[in-house]
């Protein structure tokens, strides 16, 4: 491939992956005027990002059935431009077309999370540990930056328009995309691919997708309930905003170091249990000494967080022999992991409702990484490509 065209496809696939959560992260920020504008309960504004995360967890394994037909390449292209028309019609009418637009956004990132490990095996097999934490690091990023812009742009132009913006970089995503949907599809494998009833037998299936699960259920426990409980503990709920992006800011330092050693090691098994034990005491320090160095606790939380997010993502790529099998892997591995996602704060939440303090609620989310790091261990210590 010559360097134009080389510096396109990474510049697509960043600018894909940077697409992969702005149209998500950006809803909560909006909620306050869209409860305003649309006469919604609190409830049913609620359901805007639950409509999302149902989807994100429910369709994913349609993604694999998408991309045997079309392509890798060609599905991100339809999952981009589905994603436009459902940011569109999300911000462009009432009650309706507010859920309907937010069904297909959601539909369109199931569909784009589940194949970009899958692209990463196809375009990049030699650089995997570098072009996963690129795509993990943009993902991060793109939570962050649409969570940072939406209130600022609301003020100014209304939170249409505002949530709105995210279908432009969309469009300009699926712009630079465009020269690989224009090429002759990748041939497949010499040998078929393994079908996903075979993927579901193999036990090593099943530990990436519940080392994703847990990972994730530890990740939404703690990005939804951090400021309630350090403004219970007695900081200001501006403090508590500032340490939450403080710890998103590790998770990006994370992401763009540790898949590079990762993918480049035998074996990930040192690499999954470090970061489970980083969280772990990224929880402790919440638990104990939430007032005393909060910074830190941040610090360490979003770096253990950051890194188990990437390793998850990592593996996925490496135990599975070629791109449509790492995209059935990935399909799998990521709907279990937001199934699980969307359960775990509700139930912490519940926890501490009946308990009336934080203690059991976080001793609950150390016993989730302390899972996360069994099976982690279970998922790392397997073959590459088996």
């Amino acid at each position: 491939m010559r360097k134009n065209g080389w510096l396109l496809l990474v510049a697509g696939f960043v600018l894909a992956a940077l697409n992969l959560r702005p149209a998500l992260a950006g809803v909560s920020p909006l909620l306050g005027e869209i409860m305003s504008d649309l006469s919604l309960s609190p409830a049913a504004a609620g359901a805007i990002t639950t409509i999302m995360l149902l989807c994100l967890g429910l369709l994913g394994p349609l993604g694999p059935i998408l991309s045997s037909r079309l392509g890798l390449d060609r599905t991100l292209m339809a999952g981009m431009l589905l994603l436009i028309a459902g940011v569109v019609i999300r911000s462009s009418g009432g009650v309706v077309t507010l859920y309907l637009g937010a069904a297909m956004a959601g539909t369109a990132i199931a569909f784009m999370n589940v194949i970009m490990p899958g692209l990463v095996k196809q375009h990049f097999p030699d650089r995997v540990g570098l072009f996963t934490g690129l795509y993990v690091t943009s993902l991060v990023s793109g939570a962050a930056l649409g969570s940072a812009v939406m209130v600022p742009l609301a003020h100014e132009l209304g939170w249409r328009w505002a949530a709105a913006t995210t279908a432009i970089f969309a469009l300009i995503s699926a712009i630079v995309w465009l020269p690989q949907v224009l090429r002759p599809p990748t041939p497949p494998p010499p040998q078929a691919p393994r079908p996903f009833r075979a993927l579901m037998k193999r036990r090593v299936t099943w530990y990436v997708a519940t080392y994703m699960g847990v990972q994730s259920m530890s990740f939404y426990i703690m990005l939804a309930w951090l400021p309630t409980i350090f403004t219970d503990a007695g900081l200001s709920a501006d403090d508590a905003g500032y340490l939450l992006g403080l710890t998103n800011l590790a998770q990006i330092a994370a992401t763009l170091t540790v898949p590079i050693h990762a993918g480049k090691a035998k074996s990930q098994v040192p690499h999954v249990v470090g970061a489970a034990v980083i969280t772990i005491v990224g929880y402790v320090g919440v638990l104990f000494w939430p007032t005393t160095v909060p910074w830190l606790w941040m610090i360490v939380l979003g770096l253990g967080q950051g890194a188990s997010i990437a390793l998850a993502l990592l593996i996925i790529t490496l135990r599975a022999p070629d791109p449509r099998s790492v995209t059935a892997l990935s399909a799998v591995a990521q709907s279990t992991g937001y199934t699980l996602a969307a359960i775990g704060p509700v139930v912490i939440g519940a926890i501490y409702q009946v308990s009336g303090n934080w203690t059991v609620p976080l001793v609950v989310g150390l016993g989730v990484c302390g899972v996360q790091l069994v099976l982690g261990y279970l998922a790392a210590r397997q073959p590459h490509g088996t």
